[in-house]
């Protein structure tokens, strides 16, 4: 009996995927477990394995197009298996079969096209006979057509205002680039963001950190100073559990767990935010090992949906561009975030244990702390920023 492929159900509250791409053709031979579709939630993709051996008799739900948990997205038995006739939606192959008018304008190895590509090339006055697609049998894919126009094909229904006779383009917006857009405009319209600024002296942290790497290598961790950071956020959290919160309808709501997101940039996809959870439970060479799994993890596509989620505070080190400070936007229901700028070597005044002061050269930061003004006030928002400029000023 034939083999139902379920759209699973990858969190708590997720109720809808992206399908990414099928790792197996329709009529392919697949191994149970084996890996046989990518989907997307939250900006994590995950590799779906297969619940049983056999053929892979149909394909119902197509590349790039929303998929609802509980659907079948796909049957497996063996070769010339009857499916049953409530087998759900049409198979892919005829959901995406081009009308014949347009076929000319398709190549022949993609006969077949997702409605999102063809939306996609029709809104960019796209040719697709000169897009080379990369899916099942040669099939354009979203992904083919967005690459093309990243290329900075001219688009002939957009000009530059006031430059006659000069094309301009129409750059392509990704689903994780919508996400982010969407995401910050909400937040933005949510939260009334209030910024206040601290500097704090690294002095102690760059030589305990100069001092700690070769053992840290020697158990196989990289020593970054996000480690620190992290550290020095927890700490605060811990002193201020205020800002360790959510405004909802029913009140403020205080986090029990301290979950530390950290902002990982994934060139030019965007960003993403695994969650180092428990942070304050943690010591410091637990912290840089999580920062390192977290960070290859990230880059390499292989974060888990549940890495991504109940984060109750944010750290974004906006410093590695070389920006001084920034005004960071909260990660919704968070209270905050904290932006850390570029570490420089600056003349400062110091006070020694006497009293007298004297102009040294230390590394400096910008500590920027973005908070939601409907939680805290000043007082209790530069009490936190204060605890964690202390922690980086007093490492031991």
């Amino acid at each position: 009996m034939a083999t139902k492929v379920l759209v699973p159900r990858l969190g708590e509250g997720v109720d809808e995927l992206t399908i990414v791409r099928w790792l197996k053709a329709q009529g392919e031979h697949v191994k149970e477990l084996e890996s046989l579709v990518e989907v997307e939630t939250d900006k994590v993709i995950t590799e779906i394995p297969s619940p049983a051996s056999g053929t892979l008799l149909r394909i119902l739900a197509a590349e790039n197009s929303p998929a609802r948990v509980g659907e079948t997205m796909a049957w497996i038995g063996q070769p010339g298996e009857s499916i049953p006739a409530s087998a759900g939606a049409a198979p892919v192959e005829a959901a995406q079969a081009v009308p014949a008018a347009q076929a000319a304008a398709v190549s022949p190895a993609s006969a077949f096209l997702s409605p999102v590509v063809r939306r996609i090339a029709a809104e960019r006055a796209v040719d697709l006979s000169r897009v080379r697609g990369s899916g099942l049998h040669g099939r354009i894919t979203k992904q083919d057509v967005l690459a093309y126009l990243e290329k900075g094909i001219p688009v002939s229904s957009v000009s530059v205002p006031g430059d006659s006779g000069v094309r301009g383009t129409i750059l392509p917006v990704t689903t994780v680039r919508r996400q982010i857009a969407e995401r910050m405009q909400q937040s933005k319209q949510t939260s009334p963001h209030v910024m206040t600024v601290m500097e704090a002296d690294l002095n102690r942290v760059v030589a305990h950190r100069l001092a700690s790497k070769p053992a840290f290598a020697a158990d196989g961790v990289n020593l970054t100073y996000t480690a620190y950071f992290i550290a020095a956020i927890a700490a605060g959290l811990k002193a201020q559990p205020l800002v360790n919160s959510s405004w909802t309808g029913q009140g403020i709501q205080l986090h029990a767990e301290v979950n530390v997101g950290m902002a990982a940039s994934l060139g030019k996809e965007g960003l993403i935010v695994p969650v180092l959870r428990r942070a304050d439970e943690l010591s410091l060479l637990g912290i840089a090992r999580a920062v390192n799994d977290l960070a290859a993890r990230a880059r390499a596509h292989k974060l888990r949906p549940e890495e991504v989620r109940d984060g109750t505070f944010t750290l974004t080190n906006h410093g590695v561009g070389g920006s001084l400070f920034a005004m960071p936007i909260i990660n919704q229901p968070q209270c905050g975030i904290l932006g850390v700028g570029a570490l420089q070597k600056r003349a400062v005044v110091v006070t020694d244990a006497a009293g007298s002061d004297a102009i040294a050269i230390r590394p400096m930061i910008y500590l920027s702390f973005v908070f939601d003004h409907r939680i805290l006030d000043g007082a209790s928002a530069d009490a936190f920023l204060m605890q964690v400029k202390r922690t980086l000023e007093q490492w031991a």
